[in-house]
C-alpha cells in the first residue's frame, strides 16, 4: 500500500467563494506571506454558474473589494416591489447597486490571492478531519485521485451551509453549523423577457410563502428569475414545479436555458463560531441577511473580521488567550451584523403574517408617488400606513 503524502501548512482555507477567497487574501497580505496559507475547493470556483441572484450593493462592496468593469454585468438604479395584484412600487437611486459576473468576480479575487502567494488546490475534495493530540489539524483530501493529509495549525470552515466539514468531529460539536433556518431556493437563467436592464424586480405574496420572487437583468437578453420560500412553506409541489409556474404565468415567451439550485442559511445564532484553532466563516457561520438572503457582502466582511482573529491568534502562545481570541470574532461579527441579523430573524415570522390585501394596498399607496418623490422617507410612511410589519421587509432591501 503506498505510503499517503503529509503536507504541511500554518492556514488552510476550506471553500473557495466570497469568504474563503477573502479570507485567504487579507490573511496573506495583512501577515506579509509569514505564514504558509493553502486554499482549498472541490471545484474551481469559475467553471461552475453561481447558485445567486449575484445583487450586491456597490458602496458595501467597494469598502471591501475593488469593483472591475470586467466583472460588473449591470448597474441597478432602481428596484420594483411588485405585490400579488402586480400593481409595482419603485425605489430609485442612482446608485442602488450592481449585478455581478460571479465566476469572474472569484476568479479577480483567487488570481488575487495567488500574486502575493496563497497556493490554491481546486478540484479537491476533503474527505476527512480530526484533530490531533498535538493540537493540530488533520485535513484528509483526495486531489486527481491522489489521497493526502494535510496538517494545520489554524483550519479555515467556508464551505458553506450545513456543517459538511466539522459535523463529525467531537471538538467541534455545539459549534454553529450553519443550518439555521436552512431554506431552498431555486432559479432559472431565462431569455425572452422584457425587463428593464437597470431594476431589479421583487415579488411578494402568498404564493411564495415566508420568501419571495425576484427577476433581476443579466447580460444580453438573459435574465435571472428565482424564488425563495420560508422552510415552514407548505411542499405542495417541488420547487421547480413553483418556479416553472411562476415563470409560465407571468412570462408566457421566457425560454428557460438552465435552472439551479441551493440552500440557505438563513438564521443567525450566538452560538460559538471558532474553536481550538477551527474557525467558521461565511454562509457556515450563518451571516446571511435572514429577510433578503443576501450574503455575498456580508461574507465578505466576516471574512475580513476573521483575518485579524486568526493573525492574532497565531500570535499567541497561551490557550487562554487563544480561547478569548476566539471569542473576541463572534463578538466582532455581532458588532457588525450579527446582532441586526438576529432582529431580522425574529422578525421573519411576522412577515409570513402579512396577507396579499395588506401587500396590494401598501404597494398601491406607493405607486401613486412619482420616482423622484419616491425616498426613502415616503416609502417608509407609505408602509406604517398599510402596515407597520412591512417596514422592515422594506428596510432589508434598501439599506
Amino acid at each position: 500500500m503506498d505510503k499517503i503524502k503529509i503536507l504541511q501548512y500554518d492556514i488552510v482555507i476550506c471553500g473557495a467563494g466570497p469568504a474563503g477567497l477573502k479570507a485567504a487574501y487579507e490573511i496573506q497580505k495583512k501577515s506579509r506571506g509569514i505564514y504558509k496559507v493553502l486554499l482549498l475547493d472541490k471545484k474551481e470556483p469559475w467553471t461552475e454558474p453561481a447558485f445567486c441572484a449575484e445583487a450586491v450593493s456597490l458602496d458595501r462592496l467597494s469598502k471591501l473589494w475593488e469593483p472591475k468593469k470586467k466583472w460588473v454585468r449591470q448597474s441597478i438604479s432602481g428596484i420594483y416591489f411588485t405585490s400579488p395584484s402586480r400593481k409595482r412600487a419603485e425605489f430609485y437611486s442612482k446608485d442602488c447597486g450592481v449585478i455581478l459576473n460571479r465566476p469572474l468576480f472569484h476568479k479577480d479575487i483567487a488570481d488575487a490571492a495567488t500574486d502575493i502567494g496563497v497556493l490554491s488546490h481546486f478540484n479537491t475534495q476533503c474527505t476527512k478531519l480530526n484533530y490531533e493530540p498535538n493540537g493540530q489539524w488533520n485535513l484528509s483530501v483526495k486531489r486527481d485521485g491522489e489521497a493526502l493529509d494535510i496538517r494545520t495549525t489554524v483550519l479555515i470552515d467556508a464551505t458553506g451551509a450545513g456543517a459538511k466539514l466539522s459535523k463529525s468531529v467531537p471538538e467541534l460539536a455545539g459549534l454553529e453549523a450553519g443550518n439555521i433556518d436552512l431554506e431552498s431556493a431555486i432559479f432559472a437563467i431565462v431569455e425572452g423577457v422584457e425587463h428593464s436592464k437597470e431594476h431589479i424586480e421583487l415579488f411578494f405574496g402568498s404564493e411564495f410563502p415566508g420568501g419571495y420572487a425576484w427577476l433581476f437583468p443579466r447580460d444580453h437578453n438573459q435574465v435571472n428569475i428565482g424564488l425563495v420560500l420560508g422552510r415552514d412553506a407548505p411542499k405542495t409541489h417541488s420547487l421547480k414545479k413553483q418556479l416553472e409556474r411562476f415563470i409560465s404565468k407571468d412570462y408566457p415567451n421566457a425560454k428557460i436555458k438552465g435552472v439551479f439550485g441551493g440552500m440557505i442559511a438563513c438564521g443567525q445564532s450566538k452560538k460559538a463560531i471558532a474553536r481550538n484553532g477551527y474557525f467558521k466563516v461565511g454562509d457556515s457561520a450563518s451571516v446571511v441577511n435572514p429577510i433578503s438572503r443576501s450574503g455575498i457582502v456580508e461574507s465578505m466582511l466576516n471574512a475580513e473580521l476573521l483575518s485579524d482573529c486568526v493573525l492574532r491568534w497565531m500570535s499567541e502562545d497561551s490557550f487562554e488567550n487563544r480561547q478569548k481570541i476566539e471569542k473576541n470574532y463572534l463578538d466582532l461579527w455581532m458588532k457588525a451584523l450579527g446582532k441586526e441579523h438576529m432582529r431580522l430573524y425574529k422578525a421573519k415570522r411576522v412577515f409570513s403574517k402579512v396577507t396579499d390585501k395588506q401587500f396590494n394596498k401598501a404597494t398601491h399607496r406607493l405607486s401613486r408617488l412619482s420616482r423622484e418623490k419616491t425616498s426613502l422617507f415616503r416609502i417608509v410612511i407609505a408602509v406604517l400606513i398599510s402596515t407597520p410589519s412591512l417596514i422592515w421587509k422594506m428596510r432589508s432591501f434598501i439599506r
